[in-house]
């Protein structure tokens, strides 16, 4: 399925982290209540974001079966940081249910994100979305698959206007800038946001600040290998496993795209 080009580790690591995914996914589902207040306990971190056990049971299984497949740092959204990461050539960056705010309401919008980062770049990544049973993976130079199709962004504008997905307020600029949009219905997971752009669902997605390594690493290398491009407002591709692994603003969209929407975005 992978390209000849595609890296041996990543290779032969993605068989086993795609079943990790798919586990992951098993653990969450019976916490989960489409339609629903999910059944699983649920609190307020600091800054009032949710987790529920269902966050925290993924985290840990996933944390002891990545490290086992390959040593490497660890940064995820539930666990502790620890500095070291940032001495490691190799770093495991995890979200076990991104949008747990979706997860939480008995909405379908979350997923399981995981990517592996080689001097601080994405070389593996999964977003497995277990309602639907949607499996997005992608390799460094190996291509970018959604349930062993291989995904291709549209290389020309296929809708008028351009679906955008994403906060209001960015929404409005874009829509503002370029004269036209169709405003959809904002996705609560910044990794699916991303991916649904691979696939060619939306057209542009849009991510307000203060998003983190692990809500974007994995979909950003299925994005790319794709034909996309994640930047941010100056077309700056993510600096991952920094000491604070936060970004600014950010935009996802097919690379024929990027440099009008850029442009129409800084005006």
């Amino acid at each position: 399925m992978f390209a000849s080009s595609t890296p041996p580790l990543p290779l032969a690591l993605m068989p086993h982290v795609r079943e990790a995914a798919r586990e992951a996914g098993a653990i969450a589902m019976p916490h989960f209540r489409e339609g629903e207040q999910t059944a699983a306990r649920l609190w307020f971190k600091e800054g009032k974001s949710p987790v529920t056990e269902a966050d925290i049971a993924v985290d840990t299984f996933l944390k002891e079966k990545l490290l086992t497949l390959h040593e490497a740092g660890w940064l995820s959204e539930e666990t502790a940081d620890d500095p070291s990461r940032l001495d490691q050539r190799f770093v495991w960056v995890v979200d076990p249910i991104d949008g747990t705010r979706a997860f939480a309401a008995g909405s379908p919008d979350w997923c399981v994100a995981i990517a592996l980062l080689e001097e601080n770049r994405p070389i593996l990544g999964v977003v497995y979305s277990p309602i639907g049973d949607l499996f997005y993976e992608a390799i460094a130079n190996g291509g970018a698959f959604l349930n062993g199709e291989r995904l291709h962004v549209p290389s020309t504008a296929r809708n008028k206007p351009m679906r955008v997905a994403g906060p209001k307020p960015m929404a409005d600029l874009y829509a503002s800038r370029t004269g036209s949009a169709e405003l959809l219905p904002k996705i609560p997971s910044l990794a699916l946001r991303i991916v649904r752009v691979a696939s060619g669902v939306i057209d542009v997605g849009l991510a307000s600040p203060n998003s983190h390594d692990w809500d974007i690493a994995a979909a950003d290398l299925i994005l790319s290998e794709a034909g996309g491009r994640l930047t941010d407002l100056a077309g700056a591709v993510p600096t991952y496993n920094r000491s604070h692994p936060t970004h600014g603003e950010l935009i996802a969209v097919g690379s024929w795209l990027h440099p009008s929407l850029i442009e129409a975005m800084r005006t």
